[in-house]
Formats: C-alpha cells, sequence, structure tokens
C-alpha cells in the first residue's frame, strides 16, 4: 500500500503549521469555503515530481505576509518500505527534496511516490484547449513510468532552443541536427508511454464492473500523426524545418498531441456531454488508473479528489467511495460538509479545517 502519514505543513499557504497523524484509510477533509482544505491536497501532491496540482510557482505556496519560505515533511510507506522526506522552499527559491535525510531529486521522489489529482478545475477538461488533457495525461503517465518526466523535460528543453533558433530565422541546418536528434529520441519515449497509459487505462476500464461510464480514449496529433520511431521523426523534423521557420515555431510533435474522450455506451464525444458526464468520465479514467497499477503489481497511486462530489449525484457519490476502498487507495478528498462523506463512515478519517487566529486549523473529526 501507498500513503502518506504524519504529515507536518509549516508556513505553507495559509497554514501556520498543522501536524496531521494519519493511518493510511482515506482522508475526508471538511469546512467551509476558504478555509484551507484544498490548501492540505496540494501539500500531498508535492510529494510527487512536478508542481502540484495548482501548478504554482514556490514563491506563491509560501504563507503571507511572511513569504520566508515553505516545508513539508512526511512519512511514505511505499512498497512495504518506509521513507522520511521532506521537500521546501527557501525565499522563493526552487524547492528542494531530501528523502531519509539524504538530498535527491524531485525524479527520485517519483520513483517511490504515486500522486493523481481530480480538481474542480478539471471539470471543463473535455472542452477546454489541449494543453490541459496533455497535462492530465502526463499525470497518469507519470504513475506509470516516472522517468516521463525526465524525457518531457528534455523534450521541452531542445524544443525552446529549435524555436529560438527558427524565430531568429537561422537557416544553417548545422544549428539544428543536434536538437533535432535529441527531441526525436525524448518525442519517441514520450509518446510511447503516452500510448501505453491509454491502453492501461482502456484495459482497466473493460474489466471492471463500476458505477462510472467507461470512455473509450484516442490520441490524436494536430498534424495528422507522429512517426512509429525516433529516426522517422528525427528525419520529419528535419523535413518540416522550412515549414516551422515560416511559423516561428516547431509543428511536430508530442507538444502537438491531443486525448479525445467518449462516452463509450452513448458513443458521444466527451465534449458534447452533460457536466455530470463528463465528471463521471474524470473519475472513470482516475480510478483505471489506480486499477492498472495493481494490476501491474504496484499499489494504488495516492488518489486527491478536491470537492469529488461535486456534479456526483447521491448513488455515484456511494460507487466512488466504495471503489476507492475497495482498491485499498489512500484518497484525500474535500467537500464543504462532513455528511458528503456519510457513505464511508469509520472507513475514513474525518479532518475539519476552520480559521483560526493565525491562519488555518486542522482538527480530527
Amino acid at each position: 500500500m501507498l500513503a502518506l502519514t504524519d504529515l507536518t505543513l509549516s508556513h505553507f499557504r495559509s497554514h501556520l503549521r498543522a501536524d496531521l497523524h494519519l493511518d493510511g484509510r482515506p482522508v475526508a477533509i471538511h469546512g467551509a469555503n476558504g478555509a484551507g482544505k484544498t490548501n492540505i491536497l496540494e501539500a500531498v501532491s508535492l510529494f510527487s515530481p512536478g508542481r502540484g496540482l495548482r501548478r504554482a510557482s514556490a514563491a506563491d505556496m509560501a504563507r503571507r505576509p511572511e513569504a520566508l519560505g515553505w516545508k513539508l515533511k512526511g512519512q511514505l510507506t511505499a512498497a512495504r518500505q518506509i521513507y522520511e522526506v521532506e521537500t521546501w522552499s527557501e525565499e522563493g527559491k526552487a524547492r528542494q527534496v531530501r528523502i531519509d535525510n539524504k538530498a535527491a531529486s524531485q525524479i527520485d521522489l517519483g520513483q517511490i511516490c504515486r500522486v493523481v489529482w481530480l480538481i474542480p478545475a478539471m471539470d471543463r477538461l473535455w472542452i477546454e484547449a489541449a494543453e490541459g488533457r496533455r497535462r492530465f495525461l502526463d499525470r497518469i503517465v507519470l504513475s506509470f513510468d516516472p522517468g516521463h518526466a525526465e524525457a518531457s523535460l528534455a523534450y521541452e528543453k531542445a524544443m525552446r532552443e529549435r524555436n529560438r533558433l527558427l524565430k531568429d530565422q537561422v537557416r544553417d541546418a548545422g544549428w539544428y541536427k543536434v536538437l533535432e536528434t535529441q527531441m526525436a529520441d525524448a518525442g519517441h519515449r514520450i509518446h510511447a508511454a503516452r500510448t501505453a497509459a491509454v491502453d492501461r487505462l482502456q484495459l482497466a476500464q473493460a474489466e471492471a464492473e463500476t458505477a462510472f461510464p467507461t470512455a473509450e480514449l484516442e490520441l490524436i496529433q494536430s498534424d495528422g500523426g507522429l512517426p512509429d520511431n525516433a529516426d522517422d521523426l528525427r528525419e520529419a523534423l528535419a523535413e518540416g524545418r522550412f515549414r516551422d521557420l515560416v511559423a516561428g515555431r516547431t509543428l511536430l510533435g508530442p507538444h502537438r498531441t491531443d486525448l479525445l474522450g467518449t462516452f463509450a455506451a452513448k458513443g458521444l464525444p466527451a465534449r458534447d456531454c452533460s457536466t455530470g458526464e463528463q465528471k463521471a468520465l474524470l473519475v472513470s479514467l482516475i480510478l483505471a488508473n489506480a486499477r492498472a497499477l495493481i494490476a501491474a503489481g504496484g499499489a494504488s497511486p495516492i488518489l486527491l479528489l478536491d470537492e469529488v462530489s461535486a456534479h456526483l449525484d447521491v448513488s455515484r457519490r456511494a460507487a466512488l467511495y466504495h471503489e476507492i476502498v475497495t482498491l485499498g487507495a489512500q484518497a484525500w478528498m474535500t467537500g464543504t460538509g462532513p455528511e458528503l462523506f456519510d457513505e464511508l463512515g469509520a472507513q475514513a478519517q474525518m479532518l475539519t479545517v476552520h480559521e483560526g487566529v493565525d491562519g488555518s486549523e486542522v482538527v480530527a473529526g
């Protein structure tokens, strides 16, 4: 089982200090809007690579008005091992990570902890721009393949350099070859990992009986498709150089991928579904992610479900809680009132968040 326990927040967002003692059960957090519930979920999201569920800068996470920095400390139980993890930022600098009192990278963190999330901003996922769907998919890919973060960083770095050359109208092929080789190698890894993740999600949905609808998924390219291997992708980048010079940016690659979803039972594109159906499809994919990881011999990722009851009726809410418990997942969920978690009963730990004199305060119950 993968679970975060004994979480401490220090000078993080609205929390001057919070000490949470957890036992691996799902965590239900309730309180008024603005009390600081989502800030706890954001803290948990930082026990995985990246900028967290809000994609905020390290400086923006610091408690105001002090803005001195912040620190998170927790105990992770993963693969029958216990890890002491700390991550922090001082005076707005890039966040640092330490695992078992040794300096570590965010990629190292990704090797031991998988976190996926669903937040209200994602309710528009199926109707917003493709970038949001790529981020959603990449977070799922990262749960299967921690090396996906490294490939993504390598691709983005090489593409930025290539785009700079294109914008400056540099035409010497020698300047492009190394960058295009780097982009092709990393880009092929990214596309292969995304394709494999989609296949795993499809299988996990098809083999499960669930109250949530199955989403048929398809990866598409705005330019018609990606080559099957790194060599062909490198050649395609070279051949498209003139077109890219005219555009001033790279027009071929995994940064142009989109994820399309269809409500399988109705044959209806997700973008045309009702708000409740769109939310149910997203929940279905999060649950499929957990099932697929377990099927591969791993543990369910930590699930962060912010205001999860929004747009879910009572029956689907109960079904969600049942599946979370059945999977053995540590899910962190928020809602405005305790009644939203009645179906969980003693199967979850309850936390109340309210505004105190010195910011957010957290109490058990």
